[in-house]
């Protein structure tokens, strides 16, 4: 099973040297006109709500009861559609429990990748294959690999959903690694498999995308270099609104190169999953604080330009889930939903794996509503 990999392989993997983006006093302080203050964090009930009672319901058994990823995109015609990765389905027992998963003799499908559909204050959810038989809506190619969701994009009326591909590579339980980045394009109307799947960069061990946000003609992609600690932010982009276009990438002289081979470490700190959002007249980045392994807290920085430099560092929420065998991870937010501020979600996951059968409430995202000044 490998739900668990996002969050424990970074301290499993040796450190490498590159050099980041010098970020000179004058562009933090230019940065620090356009950084909006945090004035509050408080828990979205509405989005909470929303996703406890959709996994509890048991008039499915082929539904949703349990994920992490977490992306979410305004459909056409309003609705939202919700982006997951590693996926229980199944069934959620009277006490809040729920069965194991069928490779270890239960009754529970765990799937690595699946979709929701949020419409009217409902989810419905989507995966590939058969009621019987579920299949992740983005298939592997054989049992040695599988696929992770980054975020989405809408493009000439297509979803775009980024993947990384990760493998297999021996028996031991850290003999896997990332392998590539795909981007896969489904119809809206049809989301249960790929109309086409293409090679996105994956030279350099940049994994794309952490988080994507369409500003001023071009489409910013983010990515993270996963060294265990520390993370590092990379950042590319391409014109219009499609990932298929002519990829170029910041570079450590704050330029713009065709070239993956010269995408440099803007920052570090940031977590596999991030954003850039818009608020006000600069841009926000949300991530949980990797400066500390398995930190509890989130934190915002801020910048005058999508591209950075991000300064200002300010904390938004630290999570109370966070206790013992418990931890989060992966905050980014979702501009695209109405609320009071900026809503930013986040994963909670165990190290102990009979925790998400004693109590399927654990593995789950939880909302916040995050209020500027």
């Amino acid at each position: 099973m490998t739900r668990f990999r996002k969050a424990l392989a970074p301290l499993a993997i040796a450190l490498l040297g590159f050099t980041a983006v010098p970020q000179p006093a004058s562009a933090a302080q230019e940065a620090s006109t356009c950084a909006p203050t945090v004035l509050s964090a408080t828990p979205d009930a509405r989005l909470t709500s929303l996703f406890t009672n959709h996994g509890n319901d048991n008039n499915r058994l082929d539904d949703w009861t349990g994920a992490d990823g977490t992306y979410s995109l305004k459909l056409p015609g309003g609705k939202e559609l919700w982006v997951f990765s590693d996926t229980f389905l199944g069934r959620v027992n009277e006490d809040g429990s729920r069965p194991p998963v069928v490779e270890e003799g239960g009754s529970t499908v765990f799937l690595n990748n699946t979709f929701a559909v949020e419409r009217d204050g409902r989810l419905s959810t989507i995966h590939g294959g058969t009621e019987a038989k579920p299949k992740a809506v983005m298939p592997p190619r054989d049992a040695n690999h599988w696929y992770w969701a980054g975020d989405a994009t809408l493009a000439g009326g297509l979803v775009e959903v980024t993947y990384q591909e990760y493998e297999r590579f021996g028996e031991g339980a850290w003999d896997w690694r990332w392998h590539r980045n795909v981007v896969a394009r489904f119809a809206p109307g049809r989301l249960e498999r790929p109309i086409s799947v293409h090679d996105l960069p994956s030279g350099h061990g940049v994994a794309w995308a952490s988080g994507i946000l369409r500003d001023g003609g071009h489409t910013y992609v983010y990515g993270v270099e996963d060294l265990g600690s520390p993370k590092y932010m990379h950042i590319a982009r391409v014109k219009g609104d499609s990932l298929l276009g002519r990829w170029e990438y910041r570079t450590a002289d704050g330029g713009w190169s065709a070239n993956p081979a010269d995408s440099a470490r803007v920052m570090d700190g940031v977590a596999n999953e991030y954003s850039v959002s818009k608020v006000g007249s600069g841009y926000v980045l949300i991530t949980h604080d990797t400066t500390v392994a398995l930190n509890p807290n989130i934190v915002a920085y801020s910048a005058c330009s999508p591209a950075g430099p991000f300064t200002a560092k300010q904390h938004v929420y630290t999570t109370p889930e966070t206790n013992g065998n418990i931890f989060t991870y992966n905050a980014h937010a979702h501009p695209e939903i109405d609320g009071p501020g900026l809503v930013v979600s986040y994963n909670v996951n165990s190290f102990v794996n009979t925790d998400h059968y004693d109590d399927v409430s654990i593995y789950r995202p939880r909302f916040l509503d995050v209020t500027f000044q």
